[in-house]
């Protein structure tokens, strides 16, 4: 069963959650949690061959991966950092690689809360977070990872409304220049659960629906990890190691089940994205940016 919703809405204990360290994360992964990760995220599920992803040998491991890695998973539900987590939901995400992402590994991860950005009485507070990724055995860095989450109705704690991500630019006004629908299935956030967020958001309707949810979302991660998909094979060749960063708005939920479609632009070499679930009309990801090849460890 979900926990209980909070009988009254309060504003954010900012003190409380600056004074919360969340846990540094030490992780081996393997070439089954490589295949797992890539089912989590849809791989398989179109006639597009992504064996790759899914066949150890010469397996390669998508770049979104880095999201799972070297996390204590939804540490937001820990009662110590004072968050009404049912209320809470991701906003943006972005990740930059210094190298491809090896199929097996150690790594670190080491999470940092930053800053908070009051919008007033009744309405969200904001918060960034960042996390680094350093290889477990030579300590060189693998990766940052920057993440913006939505503490819906915690405003009017006292803090000052700031912007916590650089604007992105408007979206180009013009048809796509490459576009890819994949599936999700009835099943999807089922399955991404197990790279480590349990989050009941995604399995439980009776936590989805004190969200105000018609039933369980998929994890915005989970989609973010289509669209990376989409792209590796719209501007990568099919190959996920060219992939090196991401930035993205989450702007709608996604449904286990829905089909993505991901529209790509490239633009003086940057490749600029967003994603929609057609069927309902919605967009589900906005205002995305990407880099392909030049990793700044090389």
């Amino acid at each position: 069963m979900s926990a209980a919703p909070s009988d009254t809405i309060r504003p954010l204990d900012a003190a409380r959650l600056r004074a919360y360290r969340v846990p540094e994360t030490r992780d081996h992964y393997d070439r089954r949690d490589t295949i797992l990760y890539a089912l989590g995220v849809g791989a398989g599920l179109s006639e597009l061959d992504e064996t790759a992803l899914v066949f150890e040998r010469d397996l390669l491991a998508l770049p979104t991966m880095a999201l799972v890695l070297g996390t204590p998973g939804f540490w937001l539900m820990d009662r110590a950092t004072g968050l009404d987590w049912q209320r809470i939901l991701h906003g943006e995400q972005s990740f930059r690689l210094f190298r491809p992402l090896p199929p097996e590994g150690d790594v670190i991860g080491r999470t940092t809360i930053g800053e908070l950005s009051d919008k007033g009485p009744g309405k969200p507070a904001m918060l960034r977070c960042t996390r680094e990724l350093s290889d477990g055995v030579t300590g060189a860095k693998l990766a940052e990872l920057e993440e913006i989450w939505v503490l819906r109705g915690a405003g009017g704690f006292g803090g000052d409304t700031i912007a916590l991500t650089p604007a992105s630019p408007p979206m180009p006004d013009r048809a796509p220049d490459a576009a890819l629908a994949l599936p999700t299935t009835r099943n999807q956030a089922m399955l991404y659960r197990l790279t480590g967020d349990r989050n009941p958001l995604h399995v439980d309707s009776g936590t989805a629906a004190v969200g105000g949810f018609e039933r369980p979302i998929l994890h915005g991660l989970a989609t973010m990890g289509v669209a990376a998909r989409a792209l590796v094979h719209l501007a990568c060749g099919g190959d996920p190691r060219r992939l090196s960063a991401m930035r993205l708005r989450f702007t709608a939920p996604v449904f286990p089940g829905d089909v993505i479609l991901t529209e790509l632009w490239e633009e003086e070499g940057a490749l600029r994205f967003r994603a929609r679930v057609s069927a309902r009309g919605v967009t589900v990801i906005d205002g995305g940016s990407a880099k392909r090849d030049g990793f700044e460890g090389e």
